[in-house]
């Protein structure tokens, strides 16, 4: 069954850009643009993983002849591959914490949204702390594209933390009351 499910690279390149975007559906023309990869070989992929049920033809937009596709939820496996693929994206991002520290010096680092399966946060990335601006958006910019997805990042100065958490700043509030996980903490540590 794994040989099914991840026997080529063009495959888990599909697999991967379907469950990181769960709630999306795709066309074999965005999928093209998106993963680069020729059409014949993307069909085969395609038509393989519907056969296995990891995906599935996905309801068209109005007047709109194109076949889409998307995530099964329904397949055996769902829960188990949604967790390895949340998981492989802390694995990019323990990458990108170590490339991270070399453009800025983070005092928090924590992350939300995307990185723990949590859609409704307003941000993926939260730096407190000094950040040389332009390498940092170059570094979102090459994760961005590792992952196929656009990443929300807030960057704040350890000065505005401290007042947005004095006035219980509500968009802080909900980052650090919701699902997180935490990379770096210099701020909140007990002296």
């Amino acid at each position: 069954m794994l040989n099914a499910l991840f026997g080529s690279e063009a495959r888990v390149k599909v697999i991967n850009l379907f469950f990181l975007n769960s709630e999306k559906k795709y066309s074999l023309s965005q999928l093209i643009t998106s993963l680069n990869i020729p059409l014949s070989p993307l069909r085969r992929e395609i038509e393989h993983l519907a056969k296995t049920g990891v995906i599935r033809e996905a309801s068209p937009e109005p007047n709109d002849k194109k076949k889409y596709y998307s995530v099964n939820p329904d397949f055996i496996l769902y829960p188990e591959m949604n967790a390895l693929f949340a998981k492989t994206q802390i694995l990019f991002s323990q990458n990108f914490i170590v490339n991270l520290q070399k453009v800025c010096q983070p005092q928090l680092l924590v992350l939300s949204g995307f990185f723990v399966n949590n859609p409704e946060a307003k941000t993926d990335l939260l730096v407190v702390g000094t950040v040389k601006r332009d390498a940092f958006v170059k570094l979102i910019k090459n994760l961005e594209k590792e992952l196929n997805r656009e990443i929300n990042f807030t960057i704040m100065s350890e000065r505005e933390y401290r007042y947005r958490c004095d006035v219980m700043d509500i968009f802080l509030f909900n980052i650090l009351d919701g699902k997180k996980m935490i990379l770096v903490d210099f701020i909140n540590k007990p002296e």
